[in-house]
């Protein structure tokens, strides 16, 4: 198994962040032909997702994470940011995994897929993400 660990700068706002790039070139660099790219965050308040991108799709997300979890004072879990107990439930709906094909040392998405960091944890601006590729 091939792994990296790399850092993704979020900031102080919700953001969904394309990974897709950053996944390509680590699977040239370790040289992929067959096999599973598996993404990992290892982190309890953010989430990934297989999603168009460029779209608008990004803000309609976040739009209906706003909706669906409200940054209010309903959380049980309360430190940090207002809401910020919102944050500790996105994971159930967004998992911090995903796995994606590869072929040929080709990621095998739709056509207008991306793999994206989710992330509405504006307490934390750094996110790391685990890459690992295991051969077939």
């Amino acid at each position: 198994m091939h792994t990296t660990e790399i850092e993704v700068e979020t900031g102080a706002r919700e953001v969904v962040h394309d990974l897709t790039d950053a996944c390509h070139w680590f699977l040239a660099d370790a040289g992929a032909r067959d096999g599973l790219l598996h993404v990992f965050v290892p982190h309890a308040t953010a989430g990934l997702a297989i999603m168009e991108t460029k779209a608008g799709s990004e803000d309609d997300l976040l739009r209906a994470l706003r909706d669906l979890l409200p940054a209010d004072d309903r959380w049980r879990h309360r430190h940090g940011s207002p809401g910020h107990g919102r944050d500790h439930v996105l994971p159930a709906f967004l998992p911090p995994y995903a796995s994606v094909p590869v072929l040929a040392g080709d990621l095998v998405l739709g056509t207008w897929q991306s793999i994206c960091l989710v992330d509405t944890n504006v307490d934390n601006p750094v996110r790391k993400v685990r890459l690992s590729f295991l051969a077939g």
